[in-house]
């Protein structure tokens, strides 16, 4: 089984070509806005909160 993964949306291409090199379909991705590493704190947090839905779903997805 593949994890669920979180990364910026810089990677979405990035995911697929390396889900599909490895055989695999559609890899469970919660993609946040880019960039994040110059992002403060309570800027991260709040990406967090954002995502969090999507994150949960993924991870609990049949």
């Amino acid at each position: 089984m593949i994890a669920a993964f979180v990364a910026s949306s810089e990677f979405v291409a990035a995911a697929d070509a390396q889900a599909r090199a490895l055989g695999y379909g559609r890899v469970p991705a919660v993609f946040v806005p880019h960039p994040i590493q110059d992002r403060t704190d309570d800027e991260m947090r709040a990406l967090a909160e954002q995502a969090l839905g999507e994150v949960l779903a993924a991870v609990t997805a049949g």
